[in-house]
């Protein structure tokens, strides 16, 4: 866990000023835009409503989402959706990922992560590979998680880990925290494990 920085009971306004600071310094590495991608599900929003009052370059920064459930944008199961009508208003843009998208390397990865340490649509049984010649994939979960029934698109490990940083956000769970740490330490075959065994790039983790 050398390159893994663990920070704890960090508040959303706390991770958000940690993600205006890392966001600036790509805005000022390049004069073009800068792609990111951010979670779904419950723990990331309360801190992008932090984000979007920060002063950021917004119409350069082009959010793209790790996964979402395969359903109309405006349905409530929708990740891209809800980050539409979030970041959006402020001039940022968001990616609607579709199967035969052409994905860059990112200026961040934000991950969240189950209690079974699936990452984006990774879950365990869809036994995610590091050298997935795809970028993209449409996947079924088993079991299918019973608050959001439905098939999924995702980026891969090798489109997760194409990124200058990492950051996880777990939301406060210590079952959560137990799971990312061991697959730090590489006692467990999670996909976390197997994304946390192949990183180079320094890793933030806002337990």
């Amino acid at each position: 866990m050398s390159n893994i920085t663990m920070i704890e009971k960090a508040t959303p306004a706390a991770i958000a000023d940690w993600l205006e600071k890392s966001l600036q310094a790509s805005l000022a590495a390049t004069d073009g835009p800068i792609p990111v991608t951010i979670p779904g599900g419950s723990t990331p929003f309360p801190i992008l409503e932090e984000l979007v009052g920060r002063d950021l370059d917004w119409a350069r920064i082009a959010f793209w989402p790790n996964d979402d459930r395969i359903v109309p944008e405006d349905h409530e199961a929708s990740n891209t959706g809800k980050m539409r009508a979030l970041l959006e208003p402020v001039g940022a843009e968001v990616v609607t990922l579709t199967v035969m998208e052409q994905v860059p390397p990112f200026a961040l990865t934000w991950l969240g992560m189950g209690p079974d340490g699936h990452i984006a649509s990774l879950f365990p049984n869809t036994d995610p590979q590091v050298d997935d010649p795809q970028a993209i994939r449409r996947l079924t979960p088993d079991p299918l998680p019973a608050h959001a029934p439905f098939d999924r698109v995702t980026l891969t490990l090798p489109s997760l880990l194409a990124s200058d940083a990492i950051l996880f956000t777990l939301g406060g769970s210590e079952e959560k925290r137990a799971v990312f740490e061991a697959a730090a330490r590489g006692e467990n075959d999670l996909p976390v494990a197997r994304l946390l065994s192949s990183v180079s790039q320094p890793v933030t983790c806002f337990a």
